[in-house]
């Protein structure tokens, strides 16, 4: 028997190196120790912004003696900010400072607006003095009462500006695998939803019965836990360095093409093109790192591209002046962009109408019967109904109906044909509220009580669910089916703006719905004060029909669009 056979392997000692090895995986930062502190920071956060936010109509009614109409739109307004302040944050962590600073502060500013809203809601020289009955006409809110007011708000929308997108960028960022930043995308969107709901629901119900107070100091408590989660978790947090924003890159091709507009471009093939910086096995009459030219599709941008004396470092292949001169992928980038302008430009009316029905819907609620059994349901609450459809919908799209669609065609249904059912949806969604709204009106007039703005219509205001079903199913389709559209086809530089894109198109939306109902009040006398004298029901006819032009409008766009990533198709 062999000496090697009956003795035992002795060991292996550890090396310098096996030392410096423990000791970095030892200090390895990111990974899902991260997790429960975020969830914390993003659920605690959508709670306060949701608790704060969905009752608004219904505050500057009560409290602050806002018309319904004119509190409509003022909450449409903050709406559409606290939509499109993100995009912002966003390009400011990516440009400079990274996520975590950003978000870090934004939760604080928060944490600042959430004390303001309460102040408001305790102090009575903040707001004005409460109605009396038979006693005339109510105070006003004075100068002074509304810029508290205002100021708490505007803290609101800077606190979402640096954390509602930056929080899911840190979150990924934390994760090497594309699995694991999966899964943490799904939880991101879930507790976004869970937090939504419970701020609209429990929150808004403390304040409808029992006070404002303790309804705004509960959204107080939860972005103080929500800060601190985050700020706890901070030794274990990965902060990769700030990459810069790509919309420089697509603005220097503006810029670029703008200054050499007096530059030809009719014969590329005279011309050289800059492709960045050089290599050793470039081709010296390129000056880059590839030999094609820019596409011939909007060839006026091409010049953006063309290198002209003293755009670019003979020897290394840098530009010189970056603002002058632009790399032919920088050019292709922003040309991917302008050729899906006009699918995401067919979302934005969806965005007006669903704007206009979710804060007319809270004005309907309030004058409609909103028992059920032993409660009465916050008119601020309606809104529940679309959440939870969007997340029902998404599960049946996930288990049922998309293995269906796959059994029955054979193929996977395209972005552009999931966005197209839920511009379908939605044309129904605004077809149902109208419906309803003739139900209501009618209630009233049956009971002559038109000239009566606080008489309570006995209609349910549990139908005004079934249009915000519909169009939480409808959402559900459009809305990831956009951003899966735009990361899909947009060049790696540009795939991280792709929930931006759909920022812009909720915000623009909302801020053209406050434009489409001035226009209806002053051309029309459908929106008096009164909801129980008002043609409500001729806006969401007008809103449908708007959505049915927009579908057609929509189609011709998808059919005359061309997929640039064939696996989408």
């Amino acid at each position: 028997m062999e000496a090697s056979g009956s003795q035992q392997e002795e060991p292996r000692r550890l090396s310098s190196g096996d030392h410096e090895s423990l000791k970095d995986t030892k200090n390895r930062k990111g990974g899902w120790i991260t997790f429960p502190f975020l969830a914390v920071a993003i659920l605690c956060l959508g709670l306060a912004t949701a608790g704060a936010m969905s009752n608004m109509v219904v505050y500057l009614i009560t409290e602050y003696h806002v018309p319904s109409v004119d509190a409509a739109q003022i909450s449409t307004i903050i709406a559409g900010s606290i939509s499109v302040a993100p995009v912002a944050g966003a390009i400011v962590a990516d440009a400079f400072f990274g996520c975590y600073p950003i978000v870090a502060v934004a939760m604080a500013t928060s944490v600042l607006s959430l004390v303001m809203f309460t102040l408001t809601a305790s102090l009575p020289g903040l707001r004005p003095a409460a109605c009396q009955p038979g006693a005339g006409p109510c105070e006003q809110a004075s100068t002074g009462q509304m810029a508290a007011l205002y100021a708490a708000v505007f803290l609101l929308c800077l606190g979402a500006a640096g954390a509602r997108f930056n929080q899911a960028t840190m979150g990924t960022n934390q994760f090497e695998a594309t699995a694991d930043r999966d899964v943490f995308f799904n939880w991101y969107f879930i507790l976004l939803y869970a937090s939504s709901v419970l701020g609209a629901t429990v929150i808004v119900y403390v304040q409808d019965t029992v006070s404002w107070t303790l309804g705004f100091g509960v959204s107080c408590a939860a972005s103080v836990v929500g800060l601190a989660a985050l700020l706890l978790g901070a030794r274990y947090y990965r902060h990769p360095a700030a990459q810069g924003s790509p919309f420089t890159g697509l603005a220097r091709v503006v810029v670029a093409a703008a200054r050499k507009r007096k530059v030809g471009v009719v014969a590329p093939g005279e011309l050289k093109f800059y492709h960045g910086l050089r290599r050793e096995d470039d081709d010296g009459k390129t000056g880059g790192d590839g030999v094609l030219p820019p596409s011939d599709s909007f060839s006026f941008l091409n010049r953006a591209a063309v290198i002209t004396d003293g755009d670019v470092d003979g020897a290394s292949g840098s530009a010189l002046r970056p603002w002058r001169v632009c790399t032919v992928q920088q050019v292709e980038d922003f040309k991917t962009v302008l050729r899906i302008l006009p699918i995401w430009s067919a979302a934005i009316v969806l965005s007006v109408a669903i704007g206009v029905q979710i804060n007319f819907t809270v004005l309907q609620a309030l004058v409609m019967d909103r028992a059920v059994g032993p409660f009465t349901v916050p008119a601020g609450s309606m809104i529940v109904g679309s959440l939870v459809s969007v997340v029902i919908f998404l599960g049946l799209l996930d288990r049922a109906l998309l293995p269906l669609w796959r059994r029955v065609t054979g193929h996977t249904p395209t972005p552009l044909q999931l966005v197209g059912a839920g511009q379908a949806l939605t044309v129904l969604s605004m077809a149902a509220s109208a419906l309803v709204e003739r139900e209501r009106t009618a209630t009233v007039r049956a009971h002559g009580q038109e000239g009566d703005p606080a008489w309570a219509s006995p209609l349910s205001a549990m139908w005004l669910v079934l249009p915000f079903a519909v169009a939480g199913a409808g959402e559900a389709l459009h809305f990831p089916a956009q951003v899966t559209l735009y990361y899909q086809e947009f060049p790696p530089s540009l795939k991280n703006t792709a929930t931006g894109m759909m920022a812009m198109i909720v915000a623009l939306g909302f801020y053209l719905s406050t434009a489409l109902v001035n226009i209806v009040q002053r051309a029309t006398t459908w929106l008096p004060d009164n909801m129980n004298a008002s043609r409500l029901e001729n806006l969401y006819w007008l809103l449908t029909l708007l959505v049915a032009l927009n579908f057609g409008y929509f189609l011709t766009c998808a059919k005359l669009y061309t997929y640039q990533n064939i696996i989408g198709k």
